[in-house]
């Protein structure tokens, strides 16, 4: 079996979920998840892929995971051999993520396999492309202004623009990481759009609409969108999707909205910087995006 730890929010949750799916396709083995950690979890909303998603995922019992990591399944010893100082006492069975490119070892993994990281490429899955296309297809019908919003979205040359501040703002640890994408960024993105897109309409998703509003002219039609909160924020990620091009900010969230739109005439326009502690981000952003 292939067992993924899963963590964070829903777009890091897509990632890691992706990464270990391909894994388990490769070595042809059961895949499940380890979603034990949210209990002490208080961003975001908790573990959401089953709920949201054309997903039914297995997860793991604890007590199969203790006989597969043995002592190395104890918090105390994960957040010790996390450190690379201690890699020699990881086994066999737990894989950690060295670093936040793409690591081309990570299928050298064998059958019972823990899979410990974020895995933000999608290098890792790109092999199943399709079968993650459909697992990560929406389920829940949209209604209302919604449905609304997607008619007008699907009929247009729509541009979904996305602004994430929130936790990169307010909680200490996530700002230490993450960059803020400055309204620059988002005026050069704009530009690079309007220039190859006839007639674009903009629809601007963001956990912060005032900040937007009041720091990035678009100058041309636009709608902003803020309804969709708590356990039904994922839905901002759906009407993304069903943009014809987008500009996303160092989200995994908007990167989502942007990957699982399947059109190949697509111009997604992604932050030149994503960390602001200088993490190699280098196979994060597919190789047909613009970097800005």
């Amino acid at each position: 079996m292939i067992v993924s730890h899963v963590l964070g929010g829903v777009g890091n949750q897509m990632f890691q979920y992706a990464a270990g799916r391909s894994l388990a396709a490769h070595l042809n083995q059961e895949y499940f998840l380890d979603i034990s950690s949210f209990e002490k979890y208080s961003l975001h909303h908790g573990f959401e892929l089953d709920r949201i998603f054309n997903i039914s995922s297995k997860k793991i019992d604890i007590s199969i995971l203790k006989k597969i990591l043995g002592w190395r399944s104890y918090n105390l010893a994960v957040k010790l051999l996390k450190r690379p100082h201690f890699s020699f006492l990881r086994g066999n069975s737990l894989v950690f993520e060295p670093y936040m490119h793409f690591w081309p070892h990570f299928f050298d993994a064998r059958s019972n396999s823990y899979l410990y990281g974020y895995w933000q490429s999608e290098k890792y899955f790109r092999s199943i492309e399709s079968i993650i296309r459909k697992d990560f297809s929406f389920t829940i019908p949209l209604l209302d202004k919604n449905l609304d919003l997607a008619e007008h979205i699907s009929s247009i040359n729509s541009i979904s623009l996305h602004v994430r501040r929130g936790d990169y703002v307010t909680d200490q640890k996530t700002a230490q990481i993450m960059s803020l994408c400055n309204p620059n960024y988002y005026q050069r993105a704009i530009l690079h759009l309007v220039n190859q897109v006839e007639k674009p309409v903009f629809f601007v998703f963001s956990d912060d609409v005032e900040w937007a509003k009041n720091n990035i002219a678009i100058g041309y039609p636009c709608t902003y969108i803020d309804h969709n909160r708590g356990q039904y924020s994922y839905i901002d990620m759906q009407l993304m999707s069903l943009c014809k091009h987008h500009i996303i900010a160092n989200s995994s969230f908007s990167w989502w909205g942007a990957w699982l739109n399947p059109s190949l005439e697509k111009v997604v326009v992604a932050p030149a910087i994503w960390f602001k502690d200088g993490k190699d981000d280098l196979d994060l952003i597919p190789q047909a995006w613009v970097r800005l």
